[in-house]
């Protein structure tokens, strides 16, 4: 029997008892396979539509509007299409390849969302549970209340904050702006970046309950820190730190080999650098140093801050492979990570009309639900989101197709390149 590794510290005999039935649930890692190749046409692309993303990147690369970019296309399982375009570094000139190791930030949600999922389908936790059954700090919070003279008042929250609530950004908690924000930023707890923390996730996490939080639960969508108090939730209902907790239960049977918090030496030299524009509208490589505009500290950082809402570096291939596992119904391979059900759950709207017309949020993902009011192409029932260093990706099970777009640019200078790409990708299907 595979054993999970014991946490450092002391537990209840119920939670050792836990962790030997997680160490029996977990899938065995053996061999994994690559995912197919086949050819566009094969999948009912037409190639030459398909090639024309290539030569659409180029441009935004040789227009400056992008360093490069790396983009996989998946249907029915298979990789129909997967090219590298444009610089990893445009000051050496280094060329970006299809291995290239990306900062994908948000993207980290929906990886946690899934491991929270997975802990339910365990019987270790319910959605639906209070947050502070299992994180105590959370068992009465308090949010901030805007006054007219534009000064707050705090009040205690009208309900305890679920897990569902996090899941859905529901819970009422932005990244530390807003009404309170004074508090958070006293608090040295504003922002998605936590790469240069040398503070435990589950410490800052801990801090966060004591602060206002900018809306009640339920009250409305509020997107901000839920994923990574999610992260420590993990932490806590299996007894592993949240980055064992990921390279055990979900990295190693996917075969996410090269998906970290903190890159290994030996894989630096494929982390593709950050770009942005300066006042002139020139894209340059951004400066060295800790921090979201910058190249962070993902190489020479703490390494003990695992951010489950913005914390992960990822290549086109990992993160291809997590997303067919979620088209899948939670297996890839011979390995089932998730249960049918909770795939179901997870890709379904539980926000009402929140997000505004033709847009849901499920657990995790965002969800289509009218395809005339989203109008760009797609199919009802389509889900992803992206991350702040302009990355994206969705999942079209009415087309069984996976897309998975990275580049690595922090700009106020936004091309047209996500939309665009869902164009080209849509135009080359021919049924």
């Amino acid at each position: 029997m595979k054993r999970m590794p014991l946490p450092s510290r002391a537990l209840p005999v119920t939670s050792y008892l836990f962790l030997a039935t997680l160490a029996a649930l977990a899938p065995t890692a053996g061999v994994a396979q690559e995912l197919p190749r086949i050819a566009p046409e094969d999948a009912s692309f037409a190639p030459d539509r398909l090639a024309l993303i290539e030569q659409v990147l180029k441009d935004y690369v040789m227009e400056g509007e992008l360093p490069g970019a790396v983009v996989a296309v998946l249907r029915n399982g298979a990789v129909v299409y997967e090219k590298a375009v444009g610089y990893s570094d445009i000051e050496t000139g280094a060329p970006l390849t299809p291995d290239a190791v990306f900062r994908i930030a948000s993207q980290t949600k929906a990886v946690v969302s899934v491991a929270v999922m997975m802990l339910q389908d365990e019987g270790a936790l319910l959605i639906s549970d209070p947050v502070g059954k299992h994180l105590p700090a959370f068992a009465q919070t308090k949010v901030a209340v805007p006054e007219d003279d534009g000064a707050y008042e705090v009040v205690p929250a009208d309900r305890p904050i679920t897990i569902r609530d996090l899941l859905t950004h529901t819970a009422g908690i932005s990244y530390g702006y807003g009404p309170g924000g004074d508090r958070w930023q006293e608090a040295d707890i504003t922002g998605w970046y936590f790469a240069h923390r040398d503070e435990p996730v589950r410490k800052t996490v801990d801090r966060m309950a004591a602060l206002p939080f900018q809306a009640q639960p339920g009250d409305g969508f509020v997107y901000g820190y839920a994923t990574d108090i999610l992260g420590a939730l993990v932490e806590e209902v299996s007894g592993l730190a949240l980055d064992r907790f990921l390279a055990t239960r979900l990295f190693e049977p996917l075969d996410m080999r090269d998906t970290h918090f903190y890159l290994p030496p030996g894989k630096v030299d494929r982390l593709a650098a950050v770009h942005g524009h300066d006042a002139a509208g020139k894209l340059i490589r951004s400066p060295e140093g800790p921090g979201m505009n910058t190249q962070g500290q993902y190489v020479n950082g703490p390494r003990v801050s695992y951010s489950g809402g913005a914390g992960l570096l990822s290549t086109a291939r990992d993160y291809a492979r997590f997303l067919q596992m979620m088209l899948n119904g939670g297996s890839l391979g011979d390995a089932r990570v998730l249960s049918p059900a909770s795939v179901a759950l997870m890709t379904a709207n539980h926000v009402g009309d929140l997000l505004g017309p033709g847009r849901g949020f499920g657990l995790g993902f965002e969800v289509r639900l009218d395809l005339g009011a989203a109008g760009e192409p797609g199919s009802v029932g389509d889900y992803g989101w992206g991350g702040a260093y302009h990355t994206t990706y969705w999942v079209d099970p009415a087309e069984q197709l996976v897309v998975v777009y990275f580049t690595q640019l922090r700009s106020v200078r936004q091309p047209d390149d996500h939309a665009k790409l869902r164009a080209l990708v849509y135009g080359a299907l021919s049924r």
